[in-house]
C-alpha cells in the first residue's frame, strides 16, 4: 500500500466586508429639510400667536385695573413778585434761578421819599398832639364860663325876685323892673351859649370813649407810611427758586407790576391728562406710582387729589340766541382726556423736581378684577393666582425718593 503525500487542506473563505450603504440622493436630503423647516415654521408661528394673545391679554388686564397716561407735566403754584410801592430798583439781592427762602430779601426801592413822607406824618402826629392839648384846655374854659354864667344869671333872677315886690310902694321905677327882667334872660342866654360852646369844644377835641379820632387818625397816617417804608425792601413770602429774572439796578418798579416771579417749591403737582373712558376707575385718595423722563428708573409717589370737570369746547358757540353747529362728521371718535391732579411728595435733593418736566403716571385703584370664569379652565393655578395678585393694588414701595 502506497503512502500518497497529504494534500494541503484549503483554506477556509474570509467573509467578505459589507459593501457600505449608497448615500442619499440631494433630493432626498432637500425635501427632509424642507418638511423640517415647515414645522419650526409652524411651531413658531403658533406660539408668536399665542404669545401676541397672552401678551395682548395682561396688557389689557394689567390697564384695566391700572390706569396710566404719559400724558402728564410737573407743576407747582408760581408767585409774582412785584413792590407795594412804585420807584426806582436801588439794590438786586438775587441772580436768576437762584434758592431763596422766605423771608430773604429780594430787591430794594429808593426808601427817600417814602422815608419824607413817614417824617411829616411823625411831625403830624406831635402837632395834633398839642392840638388836643389846647382843645382840653378849651373846654376847661368853656366850663368855668358855664360857671361864670349861671352865677350871673342866679344872680339876675335873685335881683328881680327882690326888686319886684318894691314896685307897687315905688321904692323902683319900672324901667329898672324891666331892665331886671331883661338881665334875667340874657344871662339865662349866656348860659345856653357856653353850653353850646362846650358841647362844641368836646366835638372838637374828637373823643369817642378811649378813643381820640383826631390822634388816631394822625397815626394810621404814620403807620401807613411805616408800611410804604418796609415795602421798599421786597422779600421772599414762600420758598423757591427765581424765574423769569430780566431786572437790573435803575429800573423802575410800578406798585403791584410783576418785577419776576418765583416757583413755589412748597407743594408740587402733577396734572395728568387721562382718557374719559379711564376717570371712571379713578377717585381723590388713590395712590399714584409716578416716573419722571429726568429719572427714568426712580420710583415716585403722588396721591390723586380731584378730576377736572370741565373742558374749553372750540366748536361749541352761538350766533345771537341760536346755537351754532359744525357740519361735520367725525368717522373716528377720539376720546376727550381730563386733567387728574396729583399732589407729590416733597421734592428731594438728590433728585429735586422741575416745573414742567413730563411724568408717567400710574393710578393704583382700588378696584379688583376677578378671572373669569370663562378662562378658568385655560389657565393653570399658578398662572391665575399670579393675574389676582396684579388686581391687588401693591404697597407704596419705602425706599421711594417720593416718600
Amino acid at each position: 500500500m502506497t503512502n500518497e503525500p497529504d494534500k494541503p487542506t484549503p483554506a477556509a473563505p474570509t467573509p467578505s466586508a459589507p459593501k457600505p450603504a449608497n448615500p442619499a440622493s440631494p433630493a432626498a436630503n432637500g425635501n427632509s429639510s424642507l418638511r423640517l423647516k415647515k414645522i419650526f415654521g409652524r411651531i413658531f408661528g403658533i406660539s408668536a400667536v399665542i404669545t401676541a394673545l397672552v401678551l395682548s391679554f395682561l396688557t389689557w388686564w394689567e390697564l384695566d385695573i391700572r390706569p396710566r397716561t404719559d400724558d402728564a407735566y410737573l407743576r407747582a403754584n408760581i408767585v409774582g413778585i412785584a413792590a407795594n410801592v412804585s420807584g426806582y430798583i436801588t439794590e438786586l439781592a438775587v441772580v436768576d434761578n437762584q434758592k431763596v427762602n422766605v423771608g430773604d430779601l429780594l430787591f430794594r426801592v429808593d426808601v427817600r421819599p417814602y422815608q419824607a413822607e413817614l417824617d411829616f406824618a411823625l411831625a403830624n402826629l406831635g402837632y395834633v398832639d398839642l392840638e388836643i392839648q389846647a382843645l382840653k384846655d378849651a373846654i376847661v374854659q368853656r366850663e368855668a364860663d358855664i360857671v361864670n354864667a349861671e352865677a350871673v344869671a342866679l344872680y339876675n333872677v335873685q335881683y328881680l325876685a327882690r326888686i319886684e315886690p318894691l314896685l307897687p310902694k315905688q321904692f323902683v321905677t319900672p324901667d329898672q323892673v324891666d331892665a331886671a327882667k331883661r338881665n334875667v334872660r340874657s344871662s339865662e342866654a349866656v348860659v345856653l351859649q357856653s353850653k353850646a360852646a362846650l358841647s362844641q369844644a368836646k366835638a372838637n377835641l374828637g373823643q369817642i370813649g378811649d378813643v381820640n379820632v383826631r390822634r388816631a387818625r394822625a397815626q394810621a397816617t404814620v403807620v401807613e407810611k411805616q408800611l410804604n417804608v418796609g415795602y421798599c425792601e421786597v422779600r421772599s413770602s414762600v420758598n423757591g427758586y427765581v424765574t423769569n429774572f430780566n431786572s437790573s439796578v435803575g429800573q423802575f418798579a410800578q406798585m403791584g407790576v410783576q418785577v419776576f416771579a418765583l416757583v413755589d417749591t412748597s407743594s408740587w403737582y402733577l396734572l395728568a391728562n387721562y382718557q374719559e373712558t379711564d376717570i371712571r376707575m379713578i377717585a381723590p385718595g388713590m395712590n399714584v406710582e409716578v416716573y419722571l423722563m429726568a429719572y427714568p428708573r426712580i420710583h415716585f409717589h403722588g396721591v390723586v387729589q380731584g378730576i377736572g370737570w370741565a373742558l374749553y369746547d372750540p366748536n361749541q358757540g352761538s350766533n345771537g340766541v341760536l346755537p351754532t353747529v359744525s357740519p361735520t362728521l367725525d368717522w373716528v371718535r377720539l376720546a376727550q382726556r381730563f386733567p387728574v391732579r396729583i399732589v407729590m411728595d416733597p421734592s428731594q435733593d438728590a433728585h429735586p423736581y422741575r416745573m414742567g418736566a413730563t411724568a408717567t403716571a400710574i393710578v393704583e385703584s382700588n378696584r379688583r378684577r376677578e378671572v373669569p370664569d370663562i378662562l378658568k379652565p385655560l389657565l393653570p393655578d399658578a398662572l391665575e393666582s399670579w393675574l389676582n395678585t396684579l388686581a391687588t393694588p401693591p404697597a407704596p414701595m419705602p425706599d421711594s425718593p417720593g416718600r
